[in-house]
């Protein structure tokens, strides 16, 4: 399974399978690939404020 990975402020989860489209990312986008400048669509943390998401 493709790693996911959970901001800690909100929960929100990016998945590489669903990208974030309203975002600009493309499905498939591996989550190391997504710009520096990219936001949490859910609560506009930065890119650094997430970590891994295990199961």
């Amino acid at each position: 399974m493709t790693q996911r990975w959970i901001c800690e402020a909100c929960g929100y989860i990016y998945d590489p399978a669903e990208g974030d489209p309203d975002g600009g990312i493309p499905t498939g986008t591996a989550f190391e690939d997504i710009p520096d400048t990219w936001f949490c669509p859910v609560c506009g943390a930065r890119k650094r404020d997430f970590t891994p998401y295990e199961d």
